[in-house]
């Protein structure tokens, strides 16, 4: 039988061992961590006697030994076997992004298995939660009380906008005219996305909602503004604290220079009159899922989140802007985060759109549609 090491393998320490983690189609298993050479030695397709001509330090007992638990992990996979393909094909398919993301995805996969027995019915159970937390649980809202805050004006500004309107007018903005932005509007935009609309009790507390479904209700993210030009704040950065509908100054100072650098270089994020940059407090969702399944849930409460802030942003009459592309450590040094338990996610934009955008795309021809493949054939 052909070996061959599978593609898609991450090893790691955790716990104090050595851990081999073929995904999707294997068992995370803990090994010698001389099991790393063995594999090395079916990089390509190989025997196990191959394997062990180029492992002469090894003794043909201790390969066939490590070989065996390696094919049973997944590690190994045969030649023409259904798992080999598959691993050929993932391989192929997430080239670019492996092995950070694929790992990611697959160990992440599948983790709902059916109820032991003798557990509630699966509709009454809530998937993932953990045991019930002894001592006090992570506080429901993020505060600064030593930081200089300024409280916002609680009069929202207007958002009479047609829904259908305010739908199919969103788009995604790049150019913006450099007027200052009423406090006013920043402040309705922060209450909308990001207040507190009710209160509900959980059965150890109260937890509140937001527009925006959030998993769990765990309302993990927090709100931090980098003010460029909203009339009465000086330019800095500061969190929104949305208990008290307060802005708190956490360091002063922002120019578009820097704005656009800590937005990996994009020219435009220096443009907008803020940036709201989107950071997860980890312990308000792992302390009820602890499965790592939950952080997919925290990217996709941050994404709620940015939608419910590019609708109300363009009812606002304001030009949204949204990026996945920024310096992570920077700006969690710049809104004082550790980067460990509170790490950014996502960073939002908006300030008044231009009339004319220089780098709006023209609508499709049939030049456009001619070079494009609509179905596969």
């Amino acid at each position: 039988m052909r070996l061959r090491r599978s593609r898609c393998l991450t090893c790691y320490w955790h716990d104090s061992a050595f851990v081999v983690h073929p995904h999707p189609h294997g068992t995370p298993t803990a090994l010698h961590p001389a099991a790393a050479e063995i594999l090395a030695a079916f990089e390509d397709w190989s025997t196990p006697g191959e394997a062990a001509g180029h492992l002469g330090h090894l003794t043909p007992d201790t390969v066939e030994e490590a070989v065996t638990a390696l094919v049973r992990s997944g590690a190994l996979l045969a030649q023409g076997s259904a798992a080999a393909d598959r691993d050929e094909r993932i391989a192929a398919q997430w080239g670019a992004w492996m092995p950070e993301a694929s790992f990611f995805h697959y160990a992440t996969q599948d983790v709902y298995g059916p109820p032991p027995a003798g557990d509630p019915p699966a509709d009454a159970r809530d998937p993932g939660t953990a045991p019930p937390v002894q001592g006090p649980l992570p506080p429901l809202f993020t505060g600064y009380p030593r930081a200089p805050r300024l409280l916002l004006p609680r009069r929202p500004a207007g958002l009479r906008a047609p829904f259908e309107q305010v739908l199919y007018d969103r788009r995604t903005h790049r150019d913006f005219t450099g007027a200052p932005v009423p406090v006013e509007t920043l402040a309705t935009l922060l209450a909308v996305v990001f207040g507190p609309v009710d209160f509900i009790d959980c059965g150890r507390g109260a937890l509140y909602r937001r527009t925006s479904p959030q998993g769990g209700s765990r309302q993990e993210i927090d709100a931090y503004v980098g003010v460029l030009d909203v009339d009465g704040l000086s330019p800095g950065w500061y969190h929104y604290n949305s208990l008290q509908h307060a802005l708190e100054l956490l360091s002063e100072g922002l120019t578009p220079a820097e704005a656009a650098r800590l937005c990996a270089d994009q020219s435009w994020a220096g443009r907008p009159a803020f940036l709201v940059v989107l950071a997860a407090r980890l312990e308000r969702m792992s302390v009820k899922y602890p499965t790592p399944r939950a952080y997919r849930v925290c990217l996709l409460d941050a994404g709620h989140l940015g939608q419910t802030f590019a609708l109300t942003a363009t009812a606002l009459g304001l030009g949204p802007a949204q990026t996945g592309a920024f310096g992570d450590s920077a700006i969690a040094g710049r809104c004082g985060l550790d980067d460990t338990g509170h790490t950014p996610l996502y960073v939002l934009a908006a300030g008044h759109p231009a009339p004319a955008p220089r780098d709006a795309p023209p609508p499709a021809g049939v030049p456009a549609f001619g070079s494009t493949t609509l179905l596969a054939p």
